[in-house]
């Protein structure tokens, strides 16, 4: 039995042995001789530093009297979801900014309009900074304000900031799709209203931020047409988080928030056909109704609703118009995308050869048919004024 015992001890010693020679070695090339290979960064090829978010505020400031403007129209704003102000709110402007100039031109004409209608709708400008990009393209003025692939975000922070400053103090309520996680400390404070997105809104990380936004903020229906993600989203915003994110002094810090109240849906369409008309409407209504929120909603004219053609959103606000006069108070807000051109353009030469005040993303009504549509939608408060209220979810009541 002894030798026994020993030949099997040899048999496994010669094993570890052997499991030595094969145990795993890094192999050494000349370049990592004297360094351990790289495992982080391997895919960055640069790094810029941006400003702290304190120092663009101090910068370019909110003055008191642009503090106290968007203040009063957020709380009109408030007061039209909650169904406290008969008014419709209306989101309208450029599907993207690209040329801030041309923009407040738009922002100049809004303000005198918005004062001939004051009675009947709630002008909110909309001034979109980031778009969100199924594959690639032109991803917005704060990304690349040159329009030429550059990238250079500080100086599009600065124009979105210094255009945003601008609408308040012309008194022009601004609205944006709230798209990156860190940009809005620079900005987000001079919003009025704010939007999540058809390709973010089941996003856990957008749902938290909206969370934090002081502004209402709108949900819009999935891109395949889903309510009830918005739904589920305007759940979540609603409700208290924790989560990292950078200071006014650029640190990394840990937030806690109170939950946003003013949490909405945004029925936009989806690919396989529009969410605008009455029974669309009536379905979202039951649909927020029985998640127990309010049944009120804000209806996008373009995208799904307008199967991506801007003649069509006319039509669109012509049917919600419809749907006023007959006394649904389902619908508490309107969404339009409008330049001071007519249609789109591509970019090629950077700014180069453009038109001025013609989108470089989404096609646009022009600003004439803008009035039209405006003064179409008008009227037709003035008529649901005199039309019996309809009670009930179908009614908004």
């Amino acid at each position: 039995m002894g030798i026994v015992r020993q030949v099997a001890d040899d048999q496994m010693a010669r094993k570890r042995d052997s499991l030595r020679h094969l145990s795993f070695r890094p192999s050494r090339s000349p370049a990592t001789t004297n360094m351990s290979p790289a495992i982080h960064d391997i895919h960055i090829a640069q790094t810029d530093a941006l400003p702290e978010p304190r120092l663009l505020r101090q910068e370019l400031p909110a003055g008191e009297t642009q503090a106290a403007f968007i203040t009063a129209a957020r709380a009109a704003t408030r007061a039209i979801l909650r169904g406290d102000d008969d008014r419709l709110l209306v989101v309208v402007g450029p599907c993207s900014i690209h040329e801030p100039a041309s923009a407040l031109e738009y922002a100049q004409r809004l303000r005198q309009l918005a004062a001939q209608l004051a009675g009947e709708l709630l002008l909110v400008m909309r001034v979109y900074f980031e778009k969100p990009r199924t594959r690639m393209g032109w991803k917005g003025l704060i990304y690349d304000p040159g329009l030429d692939g550059h990238g250079d975000i500080g100086e599009g922070l600065r124009q979105a900031r210094r255009l945003l400053l601008e609408c308040a103090r012309l008194g022009v309520p601004a609205a944006s799709e709230i798209l990156d996680l860190v940009t809005p400390q620079y900005y987000a404070e001079l919003l009025t209203w704010g939007a999540i997105g058809a390709r973010t809104v089941e996003s856990p990380l957008h749902r938290q931020m909206a969370s934090a936004l002081s502004a209402p903020v709108g949900f819009k229906n999935a891109t395949n047409g889903s309510v009830s993600a918005a739904i589920d989203a305007i759940h979540v915003a609603s409700q208290p988080h924790r989560f990292p994110t950078i200071s006014l002094e650029g640190k990394a810090v840990v937030i806690t928030t109170t939950g946003n109240p003013d949490g909405h849906l945004v029925l936009r369409g989806a690919g396989d056909g529009p969410n605008y008309d009455a029974a669309s409407v009536g379905l979202a209504a039951l649909a927020l109704a029985g998640a127990k929120l309010p049944a009120r909603l804000v209806i996008d004219c373009s995208h799904g609703n307008s199967s991506k053609d801007h003649r069509r959103q006319s039509g669109v606000a012509a049917d919600i118009a419809q749907q006023l006069v007959a006394g649904s108070h389902n619908i508490c807000g309107v969404m339009l995308e409008s330049h001071l051109v007519e249609g789109r353009q591509e970019i090629v030469d950077g700014r180069h050869g453009l038109r001025y005040g013609q989108s470089v993303t989404d096609a646009c009504i022009g600003w004439d048919s803008t009035v039209d549509v405006l003064q179409e939608l008008a009227t037709a408060v003035i008529r649901r004024r005199a039309a019996p209220i309809r009670i009930g979810p179908l009614g908004g009541q």
